[in-house]
């Protein structure tokens, strides 16, 4: 008898699982477990699900991590978000310089789509009962012991479980109560970003247009249902952030001065109260990511630059590998180290690539070649896109 079925016949390695954050990854790992019979409960910060987020793109590795854990779950994303078959890019005069069909769903068997972040939660959230995701609990820390993890939150609130999972993003608290970094590592990228009802003239025949600047770039990404998702960057090696919503929409349209009226109309549209302003952010790798009964997911784990735009679907492999971890392995331990066997060193590759990326953007001489010819630059990147899209879990019945 295999030891997926030995597994499966009897009790899960634990029983009751907190995990902190409501965002794609946490949802996902919600899913993952509760498959296995496990209680796994949700616990969110905020006091509502409110739109927000910004456009993502799911890649082939991403989607069928997805699939793995919710069987037909990639078929509802296609109908709440865009399926890119086409990609342009383009200069700020509006002129094309290069058009691209994509060919992700010929290589890789699955399509890049893309999707707004709030739906994404929409559609997984839709797959959990509404009871076990516990709204406007926001977590202060957490104390653990041989049996179990007492998790506190604001206002007086805890709750006990046999494992905790921090999957509360970039500034994640757990991952500060387990390791004490501090704040994260700025990379030298300023982002500007909202997603709006909006019909952009120079989609035309493309649902990804990308612009680019001096220094400088945007993403016009169609995300489905008739909106818009827009995402402009800036390379600033210092940065400093407005005082109210009014002046950061002046700032990205005073950094947009130069650009075609087209893509200035598209941030003018925007309501100020719905663009969000920020820097660039991701931490160094981990050795480890679990200690004791606490473990990390997704940006917890590895938060990355977004130039890749890896950092969900990552998430999405980490919560498919830790279900799988939890069937191969009798007991937590063993499970969580395996987790982190599978998951540190393909996370931290894909972290430094995001972060060389981002500085690519802007022809910064950070990143200037070491001698490679173009040739031999443009097939390392045909094998590293290779290694990672071509991850493939297996589904287990």
């Amino acid at each position: 008898m295999n030891t997926n079925l030995t597994q499966k016949l009897s009790k899960p390695i634990v029983e009751k699982v907190a995990i902190i954050g409501a965002g794609p990854g946490g949802l996902a790992a919600a899913i993952a477990l509760r498959s296995q019979g496990i209680d796994a409960q949700v616990y969110e910060k905020a006091q509502e699900f409110r739109p927000a987020g910004t456009g993502l793109g799911l890649a082939p590795n991403g989607l069928n991590s997805l699939d793995a854990i919710a069987p037909g779950i990639v078929e509802t994303l296609k109908s709440s978000g865009c399926e890119v078959h086409h990609t342009v890019l383009k200069n700020i005069q509006a002129e094309t310089i290069r058009t691209n069909a994509t060919k992700y769903l010929e290589q890789y068997g699955q399509p890049l789509l893309t999707v707004w972040w709030y739906r994404l939660q929409q559609v997984l959230a839709s797959r959990l009962p509404s009871d076990i995701i516990h709204l406007n609990h926001r977590c202060i820390g957490f104390q653990q012991d041989d049996n179990g993890v007492e998790i506190h939150f604001d206002g007086e609130k805890s709750v006990y479980a046999d494992l905790l999972i921090g999957a509360d993003g970039v500034n994640s608290v757990i991952r500060e109560t387990l390791f004490g970094e501090g704040k994260p590592n700025y990379i030298g990228s300023m982002c500007w970003r909202a997603v709006i009802n909006y019909h952009h003239e120079l989609f035309n025949d493309y649902e990804l247009v990308f612009v680019k600047g001096n220094q400088q770039f945007m993403y016009l990404l169609n995300v489905g249902g008739g909106y818009t998702s827009w995402i402009s960057r800036k390379f600033s090696p210092e940065y400093s952030l407005s005082h109210s919503a009014d002046e950061v929409k002046s700032r990205i349209l005073h950094e947009l001065a130069d650009w075609d009226e087209s893509f200035r109309a598209v941030v003018k549209a925007t309501p100020a109260e719905q663009i969000w302003e920020g820097p660039i952010c991701d931490r160094p790798p981990l050795t480890q990511w679990s200690h004791g009964r606490v473990t990390l997911l997704g940006d917890a784990a590895h938060p990355m630059a977004p130039a890749m735009g890896q950092g969900a679907n990552t998430t999405f492999e980490d919560a498919y590998q830790l279900r799988e971890c939890f069937s191969d392995f009798a007991n937590l331990q063993e499970a969580l180290t395996s987790y982190e066997q599978r998951r540190i060193e393909r996370t931290k590759i894909i972290q430094a690539r995001s972060a060389l990326g981002e500085m690519r953007y802007y022809d910064t001489n950070t990143v200037a070649s070491t001698g490679q010819t173009q040739e031999r630059q443009m097939s390392l990147n045909d094998d590293f896109h290779k290694w990672v899209y071509n991850f493939k879990p297996s589904v287990t019945s």
